[in-house]
This record gives structure tokens, C-alpha cells and sequence, in this order.
């Protein structure tokens, strides 16, 4: 009987390999039918003894009854046959005990063979659940992991448009009371202005007034005593009144 080492395949990422794993299973055939050949050529040698022992006994039993040879030469002669009759029967014998070895040997080699192949089939497939459950855990982390970061960020959007409005609106607030505070200091402006220019418009007669009296002194003094002292008065009440205006306001 031929045995064989315990083949070891290569393991791959999902298992061993399919093509040493299928190369090991064509050689294993290939083997099976070679003893399976050796087993119907032992068959047949078989046929042959068993033949080649019918003939001799036929030669026997013709030898037996035609010899006109005397009783010990008949003995002799039937003790060779006998002789030749145990030796074809113990090879038949040992030809059909070595036939039915191989083949247990063959059907108890192909069904390890099968056994083996079918382990190896089921620990690929309990390699395969294995990594679909792995891969199915792993994708179901992932998603609720992303859940969880998209409703983190729409949290943070909302913060941030929240912070954002809050802000826009402030500042709204701020530069409308900015606007308006300028707005009625301007009001304020223009109407000290105003004071200002009413206060103003008596101005250039006095100034007038103050040139011919500097060009004619006596003159003025004789022709319009009071009216001097008038228009003497006058610039300085005209100077006061802005000062008094703006004072007032």
C-alpha cells in the first residue's frame, strides 16, 4: 500500500487556496483511478488463475480416468495434481486477499481524502461567516459612527447660524443706534449753526458803522451822539448772543 504525507495547503486571506486545494483533489483522482486500475488488472490475473486452475483440474480428472498407467503412478500423479490444485488455489487465494487490500486500502484512502476535503470545505465556509459577520459589525459601527458625526455637525451648524443671526443682529442694533446718535448730533450741528448765522446777520451793518465812525470821529459824535453809543453796544450784544444761544442749547 502507497501512503502519502498530510498535505498542507497555503491559507489565503479568506482561507487556503482554491487552486492547491483543487490541484491536491486532481492528483488524489488521478491516484484513485491508478488503483482502481491496479485492482481490475489484479481482478483479471485472478480470472486467469482461476482459469488456468479449471484447466489443470480438467487435465486431472482427463488424466484420472484415460492413464492406463499402473495404481502408484496414478497415485504420484494425483498427488502432483493435488499439489498444483493447493499452490493455484493459495495463489488465488493471496491474488484475491492482496486485491481486496488495495482495495480497502484505495475506498479507505478516498474516503480520508473525502473526509478531509469536506473539513476543508467547512472550515472555508466557517471562514467566510465569520468575516460576513466581522464585515457586518465593522459596517454597522461605521454607520452609526457617521450617524453620530452628521448629527454632531448639524448641532454645530445650528450653533453656529444661531451665534451668527445673534451677532448680525447685534451689530444691526449697534450701528442703527450709531446711525441715529449721528443723525441727531447733526440735527444738534445744524441747529447751532442756524443760532449761529441769525446771530451773525446784524453783524456786517455794525462793522459798517464802525468804519465811518473810525474814518469820521467828530462827525459822528456831533451829528449822532446816542447812536453811537448804540452802535458802540450793539456788536458787543450781537457777539454774546451765539454764546448765550449755544450756551442755552
Amino acid at each position: 500500500m502507497i501512503t502519502e504525507p498530510a498535505k498542507t495547503f497555503t491559507r489565503m486571506f479568506r482561507g487556503y487556496d482554491p487552486a492547491a486545494v483543487d490541484a491536491h483533489i486532481e492528483m488524489l483522482t488521478t491516484k484513485q483511478q491508478l488503483l482502481l486500475d491496479d485492482v481490475e488488472s489484479l481482478r483479471a490475473r485472478l480470472k486467469e488463475s482461476g482459469d488456468e486452475a479449471a484447466a489443470l483440474r480438467k487435465e486431472v480428472a482427463v488424466l484420472t480416468d484415460t492413464s492406463p498407467s499402473p495404481h502408484a503412478m496414478q497415485k504420484r500423479m494425483a498427488q502432483m495434481l493435488r499439489r498444483a490444485v493447493d499452490e493455484v488455489s493459495e495463489m488465488q487465494a493471496e491474488a484475491r486477499a492482496e486485491a481486496e487490500a488495495l482495495i480497502a486500502a484505495a475506498e479507505a484512502e478516498i474516503e480520508a481524502e473525502r473526509r478531509k476535503h469536506q473539513e476543508v470545505l467547512a472550515d472555508l465556509e466557517a471562514r467566510r461567516k465569520a468575516m460576513e459577520a466581522q464585515y457586518q459589525e465593522a459596517k454597522d459601527k461605521l454607520e452609526a459612527e457617521l450617524a453620530s458625526m452628521r448629527e454632531d455637525a448639524d448641532r454645530a451648524r445650528e450653533q453656529l447660524l444661531a451665534d451668527a443671526k445673534q451677532k448680525a443682529d447685534h451689530d444691526r442694533e449697534q450701528a442703527q443706534r450709531a446711525v441715529d446718535e449721528a443723525s441727531g448730533q447733526r440735527i444738534r450741528i445744524l441747529e447751532q449753526l442756524m443760532g449761529v448765522y441769525r446771530d451773525l446777520e446784524g453783524v456786517p451793518a455794525a462793522l459798517e458803522s464802525a468804519y465811518e465812525e473810525q474814518q469820521n470821529p467828530s462827525e459822528a459824535k456831533s451829528e449822532n451822539p446816542p447812536q453811537e453809543k448804540s452802535a458802540g453796544k450793539s456788536p458787543q450784544k450781537s457777539a454774546e448772543k451765539p454764546e448765550e444761544k449755544v450756551a442755552a442749547r
